[in-house]
């Protein structure tokens, strides 16, 4: 007969290894898992790594039984996330979980209910997840597009979870989608009119970022961004410390040509981010650098020749959201983006999101370009 499931906290660096190690076993046959990094991986769950720890605090858990890791999973709050507006999904009293992986049912119940303990413990009243471990990372779990890999910095789960999930007393309470779409084709004819009618217009320039100015670009694309998803379910405000760390994280897979800026009469007002799927570079390392994985992917860095770029970000001022030229800057940034991925990466798919369920604005821009939805994300919430 089968042990006792016990339930401890992370404390060590061992121990965190021991936390980024186990997916590597429950998911070897999975043919779609990426294999994160183990450094990046663990630099997430490291405060002296994770700039959102600055304004956060985690608790990780481990199941062991028999001897042998079977689960883990990791309760955190978020002080900003407890001073957003209720009605945006996060607010006073809200906690998150994430970080999710187990090999049983029962493992998971167990899991569950640390975490839930230790939340309480902490004056939570209601938690959400997966979050995993801010908004900006990996939110939601997977329940729809388990037969192909995720891209990069989007998250792939087991089909099981979604029943152990809701049978834990878990309830729906978002969506968010990704779009995937074949660039090698021109998009269709109404959206090829409304790109030449904006390259007629004297006051619209849509330009390249210029990398040899990263932080001043970096501080614009967040200006607009902070204003464009204020009001967004979910939204936390990136601080300095994040914005430093996804700096270093990002840089390497920032193309100026892959990043546009829109301005209108000399004002930024809309930006656009897409970055070559890393994922694809990194999934034959199995998430180590050495001995000869540096190597390859620094490589690779030179001059990425990918399937696939994925489009993460993407805002417009609020000002002219309601406008005829929100969808129009739109337009014109995907398409000249489009034609850089194909012509300077050897893309031939783009995917885009994630996207809010109720973001009516983004989701009729993509189905306008043709594409369709490959993946679902769901996030859960329950009152503690």
């Amino acid at each position: 007969m089968a042990g006792t499931i016990t339930i401890r906290k992370v404390e060590t660096t061992r121990d965190r290894k021991t936390f980024i190690d186990l997916p590597f076993r429950l998911y070897a046959d999975d043919p779609h898992w990426v294999p994160p990094l183990k450094s990046e991986a663990l630099g997430l769950i490291t405060p002296e790594k994770n700039g959102w720890f600055s304004h956060a605090q985690a608790q990780l858990f481990l199941a062991e039984q028999d001897g042998r890791v079977v689960g883990r999973i990791s309760a955190h709050i978020d002080t900003l996330a407890l001073t957003m507006p209720p009605e945006q999904g996060f607010g006073p009293g809200v906690g998150q979980w994430g970080l999710m992986e187990a090999e049983r049912e029962d493992v998971f119940q167990a899991l569950f209910a640390a975490a839930e303990t230790w939340l309480r413990d902490q004056g939570m009243t209601r938690v959400l997840g997966p979050i995993s471990m801010s908004v900006w990372e990996e939110p939601g779990l997977l329940i729809e597009g388990y037969d192909h890999a995720p891209t990069i910095m989007m998250g792939h789960a087991k089909p099981q979870y979604r029943g152990w999930i809701e049978r834990a007393g878990n309830l729906p309470v978002k969506q968010l989608m990704t779009y995937e779409v074949d660039i090698t084709r021109e998009f269709p004819p109404i959206v090829q009119r409304i790109i030449k009618s904006g390259e007629k217009n004297g006051r619209i320039v849509i330009r390249n970022v210029d990398k040899s100015k990263f932080d001043t670009e970096a501080a614009i694309i967040l200006g607009i961004l902070n204003d464009a998803w204020s009001d967004n379910w979910g939204f936390v405000p990136l601080t300095p410390p994040e914005i430093k760390d996804v700096g270093v994280k990002l840089k390497p897979i920032v193309f100026n040509d892959l990043i546009r800026i829109a301005e209108v009469d000399g004002k930024p007002v809309a930006f656009m981010i897409t970055l070559p799927d890393m994922n694809e570079a990194i999934k034959p390392l199995n998430g180590n650098l050495l001995p000869f994985g540096w190597a390859k992917l620094l490589l690779w860095l030179r001059k990425p020749r990918v399937r696939t770029v994925r489009v993460p970000l993407m805002g417009v001022v609020k000002e002219l959201q309601s406008s005829r030229m929100a969808s129009q800057l739109a337009f014109m940034m995907i398409e000249y983006i489009r034609r850089a991925s194909l012509a300077n990466y050897g893309a031939t798919r783009a995917e885009i999101g994630w996207i809010l369920d109720d973001n009516q604005g983004m989701r009729s821009i993509a189905e306008t370009i043709e594409s369709r939805m490959n993946k679902k994300y769901q996030v859960y919430e329950k009152a503690l």
